[in-house]
């Protein structure tokens, strides 16, 4: 194994620079704080509060398309957005089974609940189709900003779009939110899918008119075949995962919305109200998104964790190496093989992973098996069912407080007496389009393993 090299090191040689490895090239699960990360000096970049409010201000502009085309938006006025309720109960639960004491108040973002594609991915993927499609017509002298854009359902409009492509890579979530409102708005979509995708997820892009193509191997594939295609077609659109800015600016919309969420509850965000943020990461795009939202606002008063299953590390091992997407799972031997289908990445975004060199607190992994009892527990006490990789975010708090890195992390940033008056946000990244058998085996099988573990700790 020694001969094998990863940018000129020996495994050994990773592993005594940075004696986590071992633990991460064993399968265990890691709490690893971010020793770049910064509280107030961070690095500059590409883009900025303006930016976040520009995308904002166009998801705005098409809400009155967006009710019309989907109804199912309608209650809200087109809004793409979810609720943010308190789960008492999955606290108590949390503090009883991880026998631990967790101060604060314990939120649950609903991103499962968000109307078109049931994720987190609504957010980037139908924001980035959205904005192709505005600046398609605004070329074509087919829109003005001015416009009412419910004229874009018009069959003018259905037909324009269908002279375009959009392809895009993913592990299932994206695919489905970018499928959902390329093809409604008329669009070709292609969407390829690599092996760790769900059989539902692409009947169900199927069920809409999208083509599907199936990989047999991981998600980087999937992306570099989808980005191959689309190069070969020049009215084909391609929505990149890995290094697109305007997913990351949709992800991003998600803090100004939350921070509206958190002041009519009455939630007070500063030096003595820290947030705690804990968002299941693949490639990075959302839960990266995100954070550089929330940073953006909260500043130093926000600290965001981003989860992982142990299976697939990547954004913890582009930036613990410092390598970012130079470095993929697979090369210390990790198989990226996870039932957490949505974070079943091999290779970190470059684009990501730079902007959270010093914004992010930091990273932790979760076995499988611990994302199957929370989802069943999230169930029990909560009834809310999510997919197994939304409850990554799920025991953030357990870990944060459970383990000395996590401890570290409070009293060097002089949190540990503030922790009563804390605010502790789980962010559920998908679930409600989950087909009620396929959640049905996911629950048994999270009360299998309940049992299990409650009869080996009698």
């Amino acid at each position: 194994m020694e001969k094998v090299r990863v940018c000129g090191k020996t495994t050994t040689e990773w592993v005594n620079e940075f004696p986590v490895f071992t633990r991460l090239l064993s399968g265990e699960e890691v709490f690893w704080t971010n020793p770049h990360y910064l509280d107030k000096e961070v690095k500059h970049a590409p883009i900025g509060l303006k930016e976040v409010d520009d995308a904002e201000a166009r998801l705005l502009r098409f809400a009155p398309y967006l009710a019309k085309a989907f109804p199912v938006t309608a209650g809200q006025k087109g809004l793409i957005e979810s609720p943010l309720i308190t789960i008492s109960r999955m606290h108590r639960f949390l503090k009883e089974w991880y026998k631990i004491e967790i101060s604060g108040q314990l939120f649950l973002k609903e991103d499962n609940l968000l109307p078109i594609a049931g994720s987190i991915k609504a957010r980037g993927g139908i924001y980035e189709v959205l904005k192709h499609s505005e600046e398609l017509a605004l070329q074509n002298q087919l829109l003005t900003l001015q416009d009412d854009y419910t004229v874009l359902s018009s069959s003018q409009f259905r037909e324009f779009f269908a002279q375009y492509a959009i392809a895009v890579g993913s592990t299932g979530n994206l695919g489905l939110s970018i499928g959902m409102i390329g093809s409604q708005l008329g669009y070709q979509v292609t969407v390829h899918m690599s092996a760790d995708a769900k059989r539902w997820k692409k009947e169900l892009l199927r069920s809409h008119g999208v083509e599907v193509i199936e990989y047999d191997s991981d998600y980087s594939q999937a992306v570099e075949e989808g980005r191959r295609a689309a190069q070969a077609n020049p009215h084909c659109y391609f929505i990149d995962d890995e290094n697109s800015l305007d997913l990351f600016l949709g992800y991003a919309v998600a803090a100004r919305r939350l921070q509206r969420q958190l002041e009519k509850m009455k939630v007070s965000v500063d030096e003595n109200h820290p947030l705690f943020v804990y968002l299941p990461c693949g490639v990075g795009g959302g839960p990266g998104g995100i954070t550089f939202g929330l940073k953006l606002i909260y500043g130093e008063f926000v600290h965001c964790f981003f989860a992982e299953p142990t299976h697939s590390p990547c954004m913890l091992l582009g930036l613990l190496t410092g390598l970012q997407d130079q470095v993929a799972v697979q090369d210390f031997g990790i198989d990226n093989h996870t039932e957490a289908d949505g974070l079943a990445v091999g290779r970190p975004s470059g684009l990501v992973s730079g902007v959270m060199e010093n914004r992010l607190s930091g990273n932790y992994t979760v076995q499988d098996d611990e994302l199957y009892i929370l989802l069943s527990a999230l169930n029990e006490v909560e009834q809310v069912q999510l997919e197994p990789s939304a409850l990554a975010g799920m025991i953030g708090p357990v870990r944060l407080l459970q383990t000395k890195p996590g401890q570290d992390y409070l009293v060097n940033h002089s949190l540990t007496e503030k922790m009563t008056q804390a605010t502790h946000i789980v962010w559920a990244t998908g679930g409600s389009l989950v087909p009620s058998e396929i959640m049905a085996e996911y629950l048994q099988k999270g009360n299998r393993l309940k049992q299990q573990f409650k009869s080996r700790h009698k």
